[in-house]
């Protein structure tokens, strides 16, 4: 996924986001740092959001229904992996890819996984512990026999 597929992505889950939390567009514009005016243009899909209210809308609302269900895993992480386009070191401890994920391949201590919503790919060592995730399953194959043979 491209940064303007999930910037239109995040823009049109804005209203749900608000009215899942129980905001007033008021309190909603006040939080994000944007204008009524903006959000309301957001919400009637008139505009999109800026990369920047994106990562605050990910951010403070990263266990909001509505974004957990189009982007199937954490929203925090699926923001680094756009901004980053991918990372190559181990990375914080996950669930282990129970609910949005399937295997892909499995070798010694690391697996692959695909991300069944965004279609993204990442890397588990049998510890649950990210090392690595990309939108290429080439390169995600390649890194998954890089961590397993060596370099």
């Amino acid at each position: 996924m491209e940064k303007e597929e999930f910037i239109e992505l995040i823009s049109e889950k804005m209203k749900p986001v608000r009215t899942e939390q129980g905001f007033s567009q008021e309190k909603m514009a006040e939080i994000l740092g944007i204008s009524k005016k903006t959000l309301v243009q957001i919400e009637k899909r008139r505009t999109n959001c800026n990369w920047t209210t994106v990562v605050a809308v990910c951010a403070l609302f990263n266990r909001s229904e509505s974004l957990l269900s189009v982007i199937g895993d954490d929203p925090i992480d699926f923001v680094q992996l756009i901004a980053q386009d991918s990372d190559a070191a181990p990375q914080e401890k996950t669930l282990g890819g129970k609910v949005w994920w399937k295997e892909i391949e499995n070798l010694g201590d690391f697996r692959l996984q695909q991300n069944l919503i965004s279609n993204h790919f990442r890397i588990l060592d049998d510890e649950n512990y990210r090392w690595f995730s990309s939108f290429d399953q080439d390169e995600a194959i390649k890194r998954l026999n890089e961590l397993h043979f060596g370099k």
